[in-house]
């Protein structure tokens, strides 16, 4: 089975993953520019209420209950946060929001209860653990583990995202089990041993290559979700000029968005 597949809307192209289905989602392409999400709910469900926040690569996630819907928001106005729950009490349709540009869009969908999140996870949110933090934060509100999918969608691909040692060290923290006492290298080397590790070498001293969806990959398997439970894409966004913006590549503050909507719980 294809997991992702491309979509066309008005000639322009966005991704979904059949493990979010029936949700009305997609990852959207640059193509989509200039439209927010003010304008992309209609392809999603033009009944949703939209919601997004100002991302601040943090681990904090809110719930829709506590935001403005974006009609009635102004831009200056958005709350700081990076991750978004929906609310799933009511009848209302809801869709959330995250913009990326090299960072990792993270949709997650709650089959039973109908309730969906989504969640911007760069690497600083990452060694931050925001995406355990918004499962825990499904899970407090009702939502089992069994019934969660998660689809990470285009971001800066491992083999070319060349960090500092110090921003492995962090990532690799969330990810391996170390005291505060343990030296970067001890944390590293663990890292590097692991089976599919998202730590790879660089010829630069002081340098290495990081996999930033691998390691939410693996922050999912600690978690205990099975892998059936999750889909991450290969598409990258500095490598893929023709269709993603990437900071990385040109150092413009250019976004695409990715946005999922809510549905009624099945019982």
């Amino acid at each position: 089975m294809n997991t992702w597949k491309w979509q066309t809307w008005q000639g322009k192209p966005y991704l979904t993953c059949s493990l979010l289905e029936p949700f009305p989602h997609g990852f959207f392409t640059q193509q989509f520019r200039p439209d927010t999400p003010r304008e992309l709910v209609r392809v999603l469900d033009a009944e949703a209420t939209a919601y997004r926040t100002q991302q601040v690569h943090g681990n904090t996630v809110v719930r829709t209950c506590d935001l403005e819907p974006l009609s009635s928001q102004r831009t200056a106005d958005l709350q700081p946060a990076d991750g978004i729950l929906t609310h799933p009490e009511g009848d209302s349709k809801e869709s959330v929001w995250v913009c990326s540009a090299d960072c990792t869009p993270v949709l997650i969908a709650d089959l039973r209860r109908g309730c969906v999140s989504a969640i911007h996870a760069g690497w600083r949110g990452t060694a931050a653990n925001i995406v355990p933090e918004a499962i825990a934060a499904l899970r407090e509100g009702g939502s089992r583990q069994e019934d969660l999918r998660v689809a990470l969608g285009p971001a800066i691909s491992g083999e070319v995202y060349q960090v500092s040692s110090e921003v492995a060290v962090q990532v690799g923290r969330s990810i391996v089990s170390v005291g505060d006492e343990a030296s970067e290298e001890e944390v590293l080397q663990q890292v590097s041993e692991l089976p599919e590790s998202p730590v790879l070498p660089d010829s630069q001293p002081g340098k290495v290559r990081l996999d930033v969806r691998q390691a939410i990959r693996l922050q999912l398997d600690r978690l205990e979700i099975s892998p059936e439970q999750i889909a991450v894409s290969s598409e990258c966004t500095y490598q893929q000029s023709d269709r993603f913006f990437s900071y990385r590549r040109t150092g413009e503050k250019k976004v695409q968005w990715s946005g999922i909507a809510s549905r009624n719980a099945t019982d």
